[in-house]
């Protein structure tokens, strides 16, 4: 209380003209405060946010996508092992002699030497959705690059999980 009756009687002491100063150095502070305290931060949102609606729209729409081939898999039929082995042993005919299939069991290893990440992503694919089979471990190594520069590439093994018999 006592504090506030000094700076009331300083106040009074002060001219006119000084009176004015500290009223608009005052004013000066709290805007500066409203503006870095609320506003800015409220238009720093206002322009992040629409490029944060087009990813969020990009994410929405791969996830649709997603949602729409799970759906697609879920209606096929159920596929039978035999069928399951006997459409993942034609989709490697493809590949050639770089690629060599084994089955074990419920497991199925791929060799390959020198195929490219584009082929080797096509089968993949392919076989998900005809044998479906899932990828459970790979071993990927870049080949070395053949004369000319061009890639040499990839090798390495993938297994896949056949559904069960």
């Amino acid at each position: 209380m006592k504090l506030l009756s000094e700076l009331q009687a300083r106040w009074r002491l002060l001219a006119r003209r000084e009176q004015r100063l500290l009223l608009a150095a005052l004013a000066l502070v709290l805007l500066t405060l409203l503006w870095s305290l609320a506003l800015a931060p409220a238009l720093a949102t206002l322009k992040a946010a629409q490029q944060q609606r087009l990813v969020l729209d990009a994410q929405w729409q791969q996830m649709q996508r997603l949602q729409a081939q799970a759906k697609v898999l879920q209606a096929q039929p159920p596929l039978s092992f035999a069928d399951a082995r006997r459409l993942l042993e034609a989709s490697v005919k493809p590949l050639g002699a770089t690629a060599q299939l084994v089955v074990a069991g419920e497991r199925v290893t791929l060799s390959f030497k020198g195929i490219s990440a584009d082929a080797l992503a096509q089968w993949l694919a392919q076989v998900r959705l005809t044998a479906r089979a899932v990828p459970s471990e790979a071993r990927l190594v870049r080949g070395a690059a053949v004369v000319g520069g061009a890639p040499g590439g990839w090798n390495g093994t993938l297994v896949l999980s056949l559904s069960a018999r």
